[in-house]
């Protein structure tokens, strides 16, 4: 996930710090605050509410009610729309952007929104590599020109800047000096339609912010309750104790279709969920390893017994309904082949494989589980490590592990699905992946104009990525999510974020 947006994300790709892990009991009942304030059971906690520092995508499913962006998806087909910016315009050589910002907008500490609080976000992501810097590799500088007006030079022409800096809150603006005057991880000071009230291990409470830009919210307040397992968030939601969950058994998309208990919505995600291997830790190291795992993986098999139905198979990031899908699948699940591959290899058998997941995020588990069975015929013994995700976190920046499961949440141009996981140093690249063709291809379709020609060198790399098993990628899954009937005013989105802004409850 963000572990990354990431999820993150992904992701991710793209997630979580101190959530409860799944063996811990959940209080379902009560505590909402009033019959004005939704109630949502979501999976894990928020790791902290810095959003230029997190890549938690629990953090992000609340910080997408707190702050805002320049610009901004749009719900239905993610393309790019005013937010605090009002219009922006581009210089003729493509190298100047300039975006003119909304007026009378008040940050929830009661200061004035202008140019100097983007300047100093974007300054500060910079200055500081930030976990979003690699978004501004083309940006020369960010200056403001008189209050309402920000400049972003770039050094090459950058088509995708818009979505750069708007695809998800990892690029929010904060006020001037936010960061010397708050605590960020514990604390958050947005424009968003929503106020950071407070946070514990049970729940995060969000409250209306009366002086928002924007259309009023209609509901008073939300409050994000952690309850793991998903059969206990469902049987919440039909209890009435909460009002939205995205946390459904998938075993039970099909049958809630048609259950009147709830209001049940699904759609194609720009998800993708995947395991990767460490490459600085023998004998991940070694090519022909890799590509035996991964021809000895079933991705139908995962997927069915992760998803049901509500995923599809993929052997690349990128779902199929994209302009910048590639078709391209190497690998088929063949024991006998996978086991040449090994002997190849020279590695001595068994191989010992640690497989770390997340309990906050059970499809891991299952999938996981059935990885190992796959593998074991090959001679590879696989110990499924299922952790907290703060722990998880933890040890997958630490590169502390032999592989890992999750996903990259709400892509939207491709340089999300592949950029900062794969080029040589980049902040995703947790595996260590390294590979100058790719670093070629990467940094050159970022900058390409032309949309046929970046597809091609987005296939070429993807190619290269895909046989390198930098990522074994698995699956793109749907959106899931339901809510009690007689909710309105709720969107399901594509890119998995979740804004409560327009919500009215029954």
């Amino acid at each position: 996930m963000r572990s990354t947006r990431l999820l993150a994300l992904v992701a991710a790709g793209t997630l979580a710090l101190s959530a409860c892990s799944g063996g811990d009991s959940v209080d379902t009942g009560g505590g909402g605050g009033g019959d004005d304030v939704l109630v949502a059971a979501v999976s894990a906690q928020p790791d902290q509410f810095d959003p230029h520092v997190t890549n938690a995508y629990a953090s992000f499913q609340v910080l997408e009610n707190v702050y805002d962006t320049l610009v901004v998806p749009n719900g239905e087909d993610l393309t790019m729309e005013p937010s605090l910016a009002t219009e922006w315009t581009t210089s003729d050589d493509d190298l100047e952007w300039r975006f003119t910002l909304r007026d009378g907008v008040t940050f929830h500490d009661g200061s004035e929104f202008d140019s100097a609080d983007v300047v100093y976000s974007y300054s500060r992501i910079i200055d500081e590599d930030l976990s979003n810097s690699y978004r501004f590799a083309t940006v020369d500088s960010v200056e403001a020109d008189g209050p309402d007006t920000v400049v972003i030079r770039v050094t090459q022409p950058t088509p995708n800047l818009p979505a750069l800096i708007g695809s998800f809150k990892g690029m929010a603006i904060l006020p001037e000096g936010a960061a010397d005057t708050y605590d960020l991880t514990t604390e958050a000071v947005g424009t968003g339609p929503f106020k950071l009230e407070k946070s514990d291990a049970s729940s995060t409470v969000l409250t209306k912010n009366d002086d928002y830009w924007g259309d009023e919210p209609s509901i008073d307040g939300v409050e994000f309750r952690y309850i793991t397992e998903p059969a206990a968030a469902l049987t919440a939601l039909q209890n009435g104790e909460v009002q939205w969950t995205d946390n459904i058994p998938p075993q039970q998309v099909d049958s809630l279709a048609d259950d009147d208990s709830v209001e049940l919505a699904t759609t194609p995600s720009v998800d993708y969920w995947y395991m990767s291997m460490n490459f600085a830790r023998p004998p991940f190291d070694n090519p022909q390893v890799r590509k035996a795992i991964a021809t000895a993986v079933d991705r139908d098999a995962v997927t069915q017994a992760a998803k049901f139905d509500a995923a599809q198979p993929n052997q690349t990031a990128i779902p199929e309904d994209s302009f910048f899908h590639s078709d391209y699948a190497p690998f088929k699940a063949d024991e006998a082949a996978a086991k040449q591959l090994i002997a190849e290899s020279g590695v001595q058998t068994p191989i010992r494989m640690g497989l770390m997941v997340t309990d906050e995020y059970p499809e891991t588990v299952t999938a996981a589980q059935v990885i190992a069975s796959e593998l074991e015929p090959i001679g590879i013994q696989v110990d499924v490590q299922t952790t907290d995700f703060a722990t998880w976190l933890d040890r997958q920046s630490q590169g502390d592990f032999d592989a890992f499961m999750l996903g990259w949440l709400g892509n939207i141009d491709p340089f999300d699905f592949y950029h900062a996981q794969h080029i040589t140093g980049g902040a995703s690249n947790y595996q260590k992946y390294s590979n100058p063709q790719v670093d070629d291809l990467l940094t050159r379709a970022s900058t390409e104009t032309d949309q046929d020609a970046r597809k091609d060198l987005y296939d070429q790399a993807t190619k290269l990525i895909v046989d390198d098993v930098s990522y074994l990628y698995l699956y793109n899954p749907d959106v899931v999510q339901a809510w009690a009937p007689g909710l309105t005013g709720y969107e399901i989105r594509a890119d998995k974020a979740i804004n409560f802004e327009g919500v009215t409850l029954p």
